[in-house]
């Protein structure tokens, strides 16, 4: 996206347009602290939105926010996430947000846990504290993936040569941003229709594949300088080298923008151990499916989680849903054809007659 565009964020006039399918089978696609209610045994939490009555457009935006983390087959689980539901209590230094305002993200680490540790704990701070929020999001935002970045290779004291990738969701109010700096992936439920909201940056992509040459990079067996399954990532400073210089290797993440409508349902962040298995599509049919069954976004992860395990997932599995009502989706009517097609029975006798040969 265009520096040009960066203060539009909080238009919530502008029209949005989707994009054609990557394929007719698959998605339709646009290109740690937490606040958790008083009951232990759920991770679902609710904030809320009044309607404008003002803008008969408007709709009640209603956050509910479930999730599920597992090891997996893998020895140790490397992945981190976070959920701040209520964006307001965690920046008291921004009592202007826009009600609702959340933050949610999913890290999956490689080469150990330092880094999807220590960006899940610094990233929003260096999102708030950025002198161009929230004023322009974007550049805030991109702002602080290189500072969150260079501030985990100056800790002496962590292992500078783990990374992790980076998906994050802003809202702030109808409005939301999407950002995404590697494999992980963001996903959009809309009336049953998976949108995807991110692109995963693997070494094969051609437009990843042109850049990382264009920088010196080579790609070997669909590994980044024959060692990483990512174009994009936080940290791994073995590769990067020095702070400053051009690396094959980005840290600087994707954007997109959405305006959230009615026809928005819930989205869907993450990591690749889940896409690995499992198509946007079917994630979404799943969790809808099961909205409609309980209502319950916690469960929807554990849902997703257990059913990627099920399919022989080789990594560790970290599934954040968000709800944007407080209500299960609709039931989807089919509309039926009013013509009823029937054959008379001359008709029947006749077709009877010219199978049997007459």
């Amino acid at each position: 996206m265009e520096d040009q565009n960066d203060d539009t964020l909080g238009n919530l006039n502008q029209n949005i347009v989707g994009k054609p399918p990557r394929d007719h089978s698959v998605a339709m696609r646009h290109c740690s602290s937490s606040s958790w209610l008083a009951d232990s045994e759920s991770n679902i939490n609710v904030i809320g939105l009044k309607p404008n009555t003002e803008d008969k457009s408007e709709f009640p935006l209603i956050l509910r926010s479930g999730s599920c983390s597992e090891k997996g087959p893998k020895q140790f689980m490397e992945d981190e996430f976070i959920c701040v539901d209520i964006l307001r209590e965690s920046v008291p230094k921004q009592p202007d947000l826009p009600s609702p305002s959340a933050f949610y993200g999913v890290f999956d680490g490689h080469g150990g846990v330092d880094a999807a540790s220590f960006i899940k704990k610094t990233i929003l701070n260096f999102i708030v504290e950025d002198s161009q929020f929230p004023t322009s999001i974007k550049k805030a935002v991109k702002s602080a993936f290189v500072k969150a970045d260079h501030a985990f290779r100056d800790a002496s004291s962590l292992d500078n040569s783990s990374g992790t990738t980076a998906l994050i969701a802003l809202v702030l109010g109808r409005a939301m941003l999407i950002a995404n700096a590697g494999d992980s992936r963001a996903v959009l439920g809309k009336r049953g229709r998976a949108v995807e909201l991110s692109k995963d940056h693997k070494p094969n992509c051609t437009s990843e594949k042109l850049r990382i040459e264009k920088l010196g990079g080579v790609i070997y067996d669909g590994y980044l300088n024959g060692q990483l399954s990512v174009a994009r990532a936080l940290g791994d400073w073995h590769i990067k080298g020095t702070k400053g210089s051009k690396s094959p290797l980005s840290c600087e993440p994707e954007l997109e923008e959405i305006v959230l409508t009615e026809e928005d349902e819930f989205l869907i962040l993450g990591c690749d151990g889940l896409w690995d298995v499992m198509s946007s599509q079917c994630a979404v049919t799943m969790v809808r499916k099961e909205l409609m069954q309980h209502n319950d976004p916690n469960l929807c992860a554990k849902v997703l989680v257990n059913e990627a395990l099920q399919r022989n997932t080789c990594d560790n599995l970290t599934v954040v849903v968000v709800c944007f009502s407080k209500d299960p989706p609709p039931k989807i009517e089919i509309p039926r054809s009013h013509r009823r097609r029937s054959i008379s029975a001359e008709g029947l006798d006749l077709l009877k007659g010219v199978l049997n040969g007459r």
